[in-house]
């Protein structure tokens, strides 16, 4: 794989234009993980690849926020870092 960011990805149209743009994305695991996730996705009826991508947009949500950086002005940090250290104070 390249460092390109598409590499790995099937990036070219589908032949409708009605219908939603769809890429590709292969995936390598052990023959143990993937009976694991087939055994998962079939007790809910569902299929091995929705399940793995509801789970990947799942973790996905989970972790950006814990990752989010948030930008503020030198006088608002001021007056905000004291706030939580005050509600702590016996």
């Amino acid at each position: 794989m390249t460092g390109h960011p598409t590499a790995g990805f099937n990036t070219t149209n589908p032949s409708s234009t009605d219908a939603p743009r769809r890429d590709t994305l292969n995936l390598r695991s052990a023959s143990a993980a993937r009976n694991l996730i087939d055994r998962a996705a079939a007790s809910i009826g569902t299929a091995r690849t929705d399940f793995i991508l509801r789970a990947a947009r799942r973790a996905a949500g989970d972790t950006l926020p814990e990752r989010a950086v948030l930008s503020v002005s030198p006088e608002a940090c001021a007056e905000f870092l004291p706030r939580p250290m005050a509600v702590c104070r016996p």
